[in-house]
């Protein structure tokens, strides 16, 4: 009987580290707008900011370094004259679209189960 629930306990951890690890990665309300945001053609800052409702500059700031830690995307500077500097997504980032694809299937489903009560 031990033995079982240790299993089930074991299974149950390995399965809660890798999530943990991703959400990590992605928690908070702006990082997968952030990326969404890109993945639309969104490249320079401002851009990415009017893009996103509610989203403040100094958040932005933070997100997109975090993000870039990660490696899901790259910040090119363009030596002109004013410096110019983009944010592309990174092809690691591209592993996120079934994940983003999946919580915007469930976002809409969850939308219609609340207000249909």
């Amino acid at each position: 009987m031990e033995k079982s629930i240790r299993k089930r306990h074991t299974e149950c951890s390995s399965m809660m580290l890798p999530v943990r690890d991703a959400l990590d990665v992605i928690s908070g309300k702006w990082k997968l707008m952030i990326l969404i945001s890109i993945s639309a053609g969104n490249k320079r800052f401002r851009e990415i900011e009017r893009s996103i409702q509610k989203i403040n500059s100094k958040v932005l700031a933070k997100e997109l370094k975090d993000l870039e830690e990660n490696k899901l995307i790259k910040r090119t500077v363009y030596d002109d004259y004013p410096v110019l500097i983009e944010y592309s997504l990174l092809p690691y980032a591209e592993s996120l679209g079934d994940v983003i694809k999946a919580l915007s299937n469930w976002g809409s489903n969850h939308r219609k189960h609340i207000h249909s009560k």
